[in-house]
């Protein structure tokens, strides 16, 4: 790959995060007049839309079958239970704070990597994940006596991701990315639906807690004022995963991969300038060892030729 290449690369992960950083805060501004599982159905079925155009007008190549039934389908769950807990932690926290605990990701897939794939993790990485938990308990600073378990929803985002990636890595031999892709939509979309059939009217939404009843108002609770807003959630994240592809399939994932972490840059910003979110300096001290540890796991992957964490997008 050549420096001009790479520039092209680094530049589409920009356009990427900030794209992404643009639909978390949407997120946030509506999640009081939306149901969680209205956004998920809404922002999925329109980013399938355009990714099935997208690879019609490209004449890319869709295989139906996958090689891994199951896996694919677990893989899919996994990856719907880790942006659902994302979602909701949004609710609550700070798009900085939330961001910054969901990218403790790489530590995740390394040790699940360790565990299930059987990659050589040396004692360099092995402290570089522990200060990256490091990192974590300084974001969170927990008072054990009355520590909100809430706060570590976008760790198990992290961790549930990072699991569903590893099976991305164990299926890649048989399936394409546009084959997982396929079952990903296809799975959330009847996921979304049946959770549409079982509460969407809000027949379970008894809560005075906004977060709850983010999880469980009834769908199209306000969609004149909602619906732009979940349309405009499909379209960029249509174009946020675009953007993703077309940055590792063309150029080198070793490099470009690291610019997924300026989302956090990008979620301090829209946060203090629509949120008025300004973090304190002890998250700026944990996001530093979270994304430390992050970028030294990068770097060691490719002196080690290894390719646990930097040929799968930390955020997709």
């Amino acid at each position: 790959m050549n420096n001009v290449n790479n520039s092209k690369g680094i530049i589409l992960v920009l356009i990427a995060m900030a794209t992404f950083s643009v639909h978390d805060a949407i997120i946030k501004f509506i999640f009081k007049e939306a149901a969680l599982y209205e956004i998920y159905f809404g922002r999925t079925f329109i980013a399938a839309i355009l990714s099935a155009l997208y690879l019609l007008l490209t004449n890319q190549k869709i295989i139906f079958k996958t090689g891994y039934p199951i896996l694919s389908i677990v893989r899919v769950i996994l990856h719907f239970l880790a942006f659902s807990f994302y979602f909701i932690s949004l609710t609550y926290m700070s798009l900085a704070v939330a961001t910054a605990l969901y990218f403790s990701t790489p530590l995740f897939m390394s040790i699940l990597a360790k565990l299930f794939l059987k990659e050589d993790i040396g004692i360099r990485r092995w402290l570089a994940i522990l200060f990256g938990f490091i990192g974590i308990f300084v974001i969170l600073n927990p008072d054990f006596r009355d520590f909100d378990f809430k706060n570590l929803l976008p760790v198990v985002c992290a961790l549930f991701y990072a699991s569903s990636m590893t099976i991305s890595k164990k299926t890649a031999d048989k399936d394409n990315v546009h084959t997982q892709l396929f079952y990903f939509y296809i799975i959330t979309i009847t996921i979304c639906l049946t959770m549409f059939l079982l509460s969407g009217s809000g027949q379970f939404n008894r809560f005075d807690d906004p977060t709850m009843q983010f999880i469980f108002r009834d769908w199209f609770f306000n969609p004149n004022f909602t619906w732009k807003y979940i349309i405009a959630m499909g379209i960029l994240a249509s174009v946020a995963f675009t953007c993703i592809f077309k940055a590792y399939t063309s150029y080198s994932t070793s490099i470009t991969s690291i610019f997924e972490y300026s989302l956090i840059i990008w979620s301090v910003i829209i946060g203090y300038i629509i949120f008025n979110d300004i973090p304190t300096l002890r998250t700026f001290v944990g996001i530093i060892l979270v994304v430390g540890a992050g970028i030294f796991i990068f770097i060691r992957e490719e002196i080690k030729k290894q390719k646990i964490t930097i040929e799968t997008p930390l955020r997709r």
